[in-house]
């Protein structure tokens, strides 16, 4: 069967194309979440496992003008970028409670260059504006060409290209202001 059949059969409540459609698209769910969070977040199998619930729940509002896989990544995209953010007032405020407390914290072991490199494009993702950041990360991180992302988006070809303008001139001001950046992805200034 193909994909686009099974959603709508899971849409309609048959479990077993549930599960099927379920096994299709997990590899561009599991790509879209890696994307963000890294291969050793340690959220990855719970964001997995809403993104998987939250696409279920979505096929219902499912037109199928996009592909199946195409849709559960895009969920998957704003799941991940959620527990991105979460995770990040989480250290926010663990980093409060460490400063506060007397004991002195122990420093992180350093990471190889190549994940250190993700992780600060990744921390630098989740300071953009959530349409910025989401068309950004289905260009780059999924590898998705302007049109699948307007599609995706429901944005004009020209809203997503004014998107990617922006997300990328707010990520050069934040090297310009911040130099341990640049030296961490390891960029030419």
């Amino acid at each position: 069967r193909g994909l686009l059949a099974l959603a709508q059969l899971a849409a309609s409540g048959d479990d077993g194309a549930a599960r099927e459609l379920l096994q299709a698209v997990a590899p561009a769910v599991h790509r879209a979440i890696v994307g963000v969070l890294g291969t050793n977040h340690a959220e990855i199998d719970d964001v997995s496992q809403e993104s998987m619930i939250g696409f279920l729940r979505a096929l219902g509002a499912f037109r199928g003008e996009c592909h199946p896989a195409g849709y559960a990544a895009r969920i998957a995209l704003h799941t991940a970028l959620r527990a991105r953010r979460r995770a990040k007032l989480e250290r926010t405020r663990t980093d409060e409670i460490a400063r506060l407390s007397p004991e002195e914290p122990s420093l992180p072991a350093a990471e190889p260059s190549a994940e250190r490199r993700r992780n600060a494009l990744r921390g630098l993702l989740e300071d953009l504006p959530p349409e910025q950041a989401e068309t950004l990360a289905l260009r780059i991180v999924l590898g998705w060409s302007l049109e699948e992302v307007a599609v995706a988006t429901g944005a004009p070809i020209n809203t997503v290209r004014s998107r990617v303008r922006l997300a990328k001139e707010a990520l050069r001001r934040r090297l310009e202001e911040n130099p341990r950046l640049v030296e961490e992805l390891e960029v030419e200034s």
